[in-house]
Formats: C-alpha cells, structure tokens, sequence
C-alpha cells in the first residue's frame, strides 16, 4: 500500500512538473540546442559551447512551434524541434524585461519582421545579408529590427580560434580561397551568454 502511494505521489510530481514548464513558455522566448547536423561537432569547435542552433517561440493556435533557420526559414512545432537536438536537451531563456517588451503589438512587429526571411534557405557560409540566413543571424535580426535589441556581441570570424583541423577542413572545403576573415557573424552562444537574458 505505501508503495503505491509513492508510486502515485512520484506520478502527480511528474505531470505537475510537464505542466508547470510548459506553461512557463512564452511568445518570443529564445530556445537553445545542441544539433546533431553534419557541421554541428565543428561549430561547437569554433564557438566552443555545446549550444549549436536556436530559434525563437511562438504559440500559434494554442501550440508552441519554433522559428528557425535549417534548410529554409520555417515554423516548427516544439516538441519535433526538441526531439532533433541531442537527447532531447534544450535551454530556454527570456528577456530580463520581458514583462514590458514583449507586448502583444511588440510580437506582432517581431513577426512581421521573421515573415521577411520566411522560405529563405539557411546560409552555410555564414554571410551577414539577407539573401541567406542562419539560425542564430535569423533571431538576432528579428529582435534588432522589431525592437532595436541587440542580443550578444557580433563578432567577426577572425575572433574564433579556427585552427583545428576539422574546422580548416570545413573552411577549405566551403570557401575554397574566398574566406574573408572580417565576415560580421552572430553566434549561438554569444546570444545563449547574453547579458540581456535569463533563463527560466
């Protein structure tokens, strides 16, 4: 009898624990992973941090769904995003002043603003123009164009250390001789390490 009892104390402990996360989400918080993508182990390399891709939340009809940069710019729902990284692990962080920025008005400008790269196809060479895009340029420009809120430092690629072998092979193999070192680039982790958010 008292292990029952355990048994069903452990239950409710669980759904109450699923509940209360999902409804700590918001619209417009800032989702982190480690991707499992061909060049996800040489981006951890370069930015040395396991977070590799990123997206921004919305709740659209009652679902969550993540807006983000893979092949094309597209609205994915959360748990298929989630269950793409690596053992399910994700880290989900907001703006300290959420409360006052993401207003209703302020999300629709932030999606007005996502709308513009909609379809777009990802940028493996990391390029700072709007032809291409990746995950971690996509959110960075939604949150500086909608409410002029940079989030991390942009960098440029001569910043990161580049000197292990895979990382040459990929930078070969992409670029050939065009590699321009003074590129602009916004990486996961200099956003995940933003001062301007926290995590929930």
């Amino acid at each position: 009898m008292a292990l029952h009892h355990f048994m069903i104390i452990l239950l409710i402990i669980n759904l109450t624990g699923c509940s209360a996360q999902a409804s700590e989400i918001r619209n417009g918080d800032i989702i982190f992973q480690e991707s499992q993508s061909s060049q996800s182990d040489e981006l951890a390399i370069i930015t040395k941090s396991r977070y590799t891709h990123m997206g921004i939340i919305y709740k659209i009809d009652n679902q969550y769904y993540v807006y983000e940069a893979i092949k094309r710019v597209t609205l994915t729902p959360l748990d298929k995003w989630i269950k793409r990284g690596k053992d399910g692990h994700y880290v989900i962080k907001r703006l300290k002043n959420a409360d006052k920025l993401l207003t209703p008005e302020n999300l629709k400008k932030m999606k007005a603003v996502g709308r513009k790269f909609q379809g777009k196809r990802y940028d493996s060479l990391f390029q700072w123009s709007n032809r291409r895009i990746y995950c971690s340029e996509l959110v960075w420009k939604i949150y500086k164009e909608a409410l002029d809120i940079e989030i991390g430092q942009i960098q440029k690629f001569k910043d990161f250390d580049l000197t292990h072998p895979r990382v040459k092979l990929m930078i070969k193999k992409r670029y050939g001789n065009r590699f321009n070192p003074e590129e602009r680039v916004i990486s996961p982790v200099s956003m995940f390490e933003s001062e301007l958010l926290q995590k929930i």
